[in-house]
């Protein structure tokens, strides 16, 4: 992966969607990548409006879309038996493990998963 690329945690892509000037700032130029989850969590959001759908629907457009695969696999049960990690998220840690790139968060929770490479995005 180029040294500009980012997989993107869900709490981020909505701060970047309500406008956030500083992760537009940190985004600007890279490529944003994100696991099948946080499309699922995006897309799957419970009282979605059509507008926002669509605005999602255009932001996903414009990233890399990862599926799972047998090495993210591999990292997410590697996750799951060393921390107490949800399945979702073990999922997107073991994405941007596979992906070697740094997983841009708001979610301090990723910082006890030592093998991950996060870029901890805090308001």
């Amino acid at each position: 992966m180029n040294g500009n690329s980012f997989l993107l945690d869900t709490n981020v892509v909505l701060y970047l969607l309500s406008g956030n000037k500083t992760i537009t700032t940190i985004l600007e130029g890279a490529q944003p990548y994100v696991s099948f989850i946080t499309q699922l969590e995006l897309l799957g959001y419970k009282g979605i409006t059509p507008k926002d759908l669509q605005m999602i629907r255009n932001f996903l457009d414009e990233c890399i879309v990862v599926d799972i695969n047998e090495e993210i696999k591999k990292h997410t049960i590697s996750i799951r038996q060393k921390h107490q990690v949800k399945l979702p998220d073990s999922i997107i840690a073991g994405t941007a493990m596979f992906l070697e790139i740094p997983l841009l968060t708001g979610d301090k929770g990723f910082s006890k998963i030592t093998s991950l490479n996060i870029a901890l995005y805090q308001e």
